[in-house]
């Protein structure tokens, strides 16, 4: 069974527009290390305000953010994407999601 994983981030008001092209043309190797280290069926979902929601099913969810930390593709995409965010305090954005704790799951 598979884990499932819902976080949240902040995305910087003036900056919604350009995190919304980004998202538009993810890079393929960034897509493709994501799906060999365990991210199925991910998803972000932005409200208008900047609440960023994330989610994601994982057979573990440990094992796939340290697959992600191994690959270089994740350091520059993180790299690129964390002016965007309020409040990581100098952590990557892979750093600071608020993983929300799963109540109710109807199967």
């Amino acid at each position: 069974m598979p884990e499932r994983v819902c976080f949240l981030l902040k995305v910087k008001a003036d900056r919604l527009p350009e995190y919304r092209l980004r998202h538009k043309s993810v890079w393929a190797d960034m897509q493709q290390a994501l799906t060999e280290t365990g991210w199925h069926n991910y998803s972000l979902f932005l409200r208008d305000d900047g609440l960023l929601v994330g989610y994601l099913e994982t057979p573990n969810f440990e094992a796939a953010l340290k697959g992600m930390a191994e690959r270089e593709v994740n350091a520059r995409w993180q790299a690129s994407m964390g002016e965007f965010f309020e409040d990581l305090d100098g952590r990557r954005p892979d750093e600071g999601m608020f993983r929300l704790e799963e109540v109710f799951h109807l199967a």
